[in-house]
């Protein structure tokens, strides 16, 4: 992606003062999904970042992954995953936890979507903290399939999410 692109994405990123609560700036992606063309620029720069790697499979994370990475398994002509909240998929699923700042939550993926040594590129919007980014991680390893790069349009680097990602690469867009 060119460094004008870069820029005009970063520009479509919108910060939310005080969302979901008092002291977070929320970095509000819709204005990237209202746009058509600023909305294929990202899609067309995560299949760039993809075709070259080998991928069998995306896997993308609810919900925001979803927007991102059911279209770049289309572009690139692969099968997509999704990663889901505990109680929304609705056939039998592995699960995996990981902790919030008060508590735990569990993502769940259907145990029939991936097949032992398949390659999957795992698709988010956000890398914050790199919880739910590595109960995926886990949970696509427990299937037996390779996550060879987790993909992110935005990195909160504040948060240092990368060093719960393991030995996983990790490719972001923009940082913040």
């Amino acid at each position: 992606m060119s460094p004008e692109d870069l820029q005009r994405l970063r520009a479509a990123v919108r910060d939310v003062p005080d969302f979901p609560k008092p002291g977070i700036l929320f970095k509000d992606i819709t204005p990237i999904l209202s746009d058509p063309a600023v909305f294929r620029m990202a899609i067309e720069g995560f299949a760039d970042a993809t075709r070259n790697l080998g991928a069998d499979k995306i896997v993308g994370i609810d919900a925001r992954g979803f927007l991102f990475g059911a279209p770049v398994a289309y572009a690139l002509g692969i099968g997509f995953v999704p990663v889901r909240k505990k109680g929304k998929l609705p056939y039998e699923c592995e699960s995996a936890e990981y902790v919030l700042e008060y508590g735990s939550a569990v993502v769940e993926m259907h145990t029939d979507a991936l097949r032992s040594g398949e390659r999957v590129v795992l698709i988010d919007d956000l890398l914050a903290t790199g919880g739910t980014a590595a109960a995926a991680i886990r949970l696509v390893e427990k299937m037996g399939a390779v996550v060879v790069e987790a993909q992110f349009l935005i990195e909160l680097t504040f948060l240092a999410g990368r060093q719960n990602l393991g030995d996983t690469a990790a490719r972001v867009f923009l940082t913040y």
